[in-house]
């Protein structure tokens, strides 16, 4: 054997070693599972067959219910649109960060010192993606491209037509659809559109472990849907909603159907719930529950909440333990390979646990909520509502769900408890950065006073507040 013919063996023998390791690595990373959160936008508790609903059909999503676990004391960590992501993507009481209330200002939005859920997957070696709705600020640095995410196809204001708009569609309208911060022309209906995304995506990143943020604007108002939809719920009592509800449930089934067709659905871990509660607007239900998306009744933040992992979590599963929303962020890391968040103390806890090894104890003790001058805080059972101005209700869930006994008068101690509990939570809270329209501020307080009355409002929006003064 000559030198070179030496030289050739070595070199050969070194390709295949990091072959062999590259390999390895793949093999390492494949077996993350992937990760998918779904949200839907303003969905009603009880508007989903897996919840109960009898005329609106959600096939793929009960599909989903059923092959993992559904969470039936699960709560958002806001009852309005932006401060719920916000604690989403955070892990953590968007209130300890000033996005205390709804629709940041253009100048203003998440803020940057707080890590999202995507950076955290980045750093773990996961690709991640945004499709939908964003709503957590508008200048450069707030949008998804700068908070972790590789991809984003959305938009980024709280909610548009769900077809192409001549004033939406305006290139820089925070209400365009762009890709990666470029305004895109888009054509056909927005729900199928990001289903049909989130697939291309899945398809080009199957190779690597992945992170996706399916964020619908369905069912926020305005109600549009697509002809055939509506044809498919002619004469029915909710159209519109059946409609938009049926087409949110085909593009999740595309999802689904895809992780399938390239063997990914059983390592693929899977989110679905909603913001907050079924808007007063919209013809969602939140029945059995009182209240709706605004109000710290039980209507505004206890949404319905599922988690799959065919691989690891058991088909079949109902859990009853006081979950929360925050949870998401600690799950998620955790299962790509990390303890700790990367950025602050997080407020969520790893639910795998409690699902998959059936420990004692509940993912919470205790939830806190707060917008202005309305407040609530969870302690097993109990349920505290605060009012500025007004004053408090304390409801025993156990017993009344629907939120309609105030025993705060019967149990001195305990609404005591729950009193200091929510002033010392609120010590680590900031200042909102920015606050709400006045008249919404009012229409909020009416809609409390009258719910905590036990009667129904007559006032659920600024117009109403001003016919009610005119009268």
């Amino acid at each position: 054997m000559n030198f070179q013919h030496s030289i050739l063996i070595g070199f050969a023998m070194l390709a295949l070693m990091t072959s062999a390791c590259k390999q390895k690595k793949n093999n390492t990373q494949l077996e993350k599972p992937n990760v998918i959160v779904i949200l839907a936008d303003d969905a009603g508790y009880a508007d989903f067959g897996f919840m109960g609903s009898s005329d609106l059909e959600t096939p793929n999503i009960d599909k989903l219910a059923s092959a993992g676990v559904i969470f039936t004391d699960a709560h958002v960590s806001a009852t309005v649109c932006s401060p719920s992501r916000a604690g989403l993507l955070t892990g953590r009481y968007q209130q300890r960060f000033g996005h205390e209330c709804n629709i940041p200002p253009h100048n203003l939005g998440m803020d940057t010192s707080e890590v999202s859920i995507a950076s955290a997957m980045k750093l773990q070696g996961y690709q991640t993606a945004g499709f939908g709705k964003w709503h957590l600020g508008e200048k450069a640095q707030y949008q998804p491209n700068q908070r972790g995410f590789d991809e984003f196809y959305g938009f980024l204001e709280g909610g548009r037509s769900y077809f192409p708009h001549k004033m939406n569609d305006r290139p820089g309208d925070p209400h365009e659809i762009q890709h990666n911060g470029k305004h895109v022309e888009f054509t056909g209906y927005l729900t199928d559109v990001l289903g049909d995304k989130a697939v291309e995506y899945i398809d080009a990143q199957k190779e690597n472990p992945f992170f996706v943020y399916l964020s619908f604007n369905a069912v926020h108002t305005p109600m549009h849907a697509t002809k055939e939809d509506l044809k498919r719920y002619e004469g029915h009592a909710r159209q519109d909603l059946a409609a938009m509800t049926w087409a949110m449930d085909r593009a999740i089934g595309k999802v689904v159907a895809k992780l399938k067709k390239e063997n990914l659905y059983e390592n693929t871990l899977i989110f679905f719930l909603s913001d907050n509660g079924g808007a007063h607007n919209n013809q969602s239900s939140c029945l059995p529950l009182k209240g709706w998306k605004g109000n710290k009744f039980e209507g505004g933040h206890r949404v319905p909440f599922v988690m799959t992992w065919p691989k690891e979590i058991k088909a079949g599963q109902s859990y009853d333990g006081l979950t929360s929303s925050l949870d998401i962020f600690a799950t998620s890391i955790a299962v790509a390979g990390q303890e700790k968040s990367p950025g602050k103390v997080l407020d969520g806890t790893n639910l795998l646990p409690y699902i998959t090894q059936n420990i004692e104890g509940e993912p919470h003790k205790q939830l806190f909520w707060r917008k202005e001058g309305m407040a609530a805080v969870r302690d097993g059972k109990w349920k505290l509502i605060r009012v500025d101005g007004y004053g408090y209700r304390l409801y025993n869930l156990g017993e009344d769900l629907g939120e309609t006994k105030d025993l705060h008068e019967n149990e001195i101690v305990q609404y005591q408890k729950m009193i200091l509990a929510l002033e010392d939570w609120e010590k680590g809270l900031m200042t909102p950065l920015w606050t709400e329209d006045k008249d919404w501020n009012q229409v909020t307080f009416e809609i409390h006073k009258a719910l905590m009355e036990n009667r129904k409002s007559l006032i659920n929006s600024p117009s109403d507040l001003q016919s009610t003064i005119h009268n």
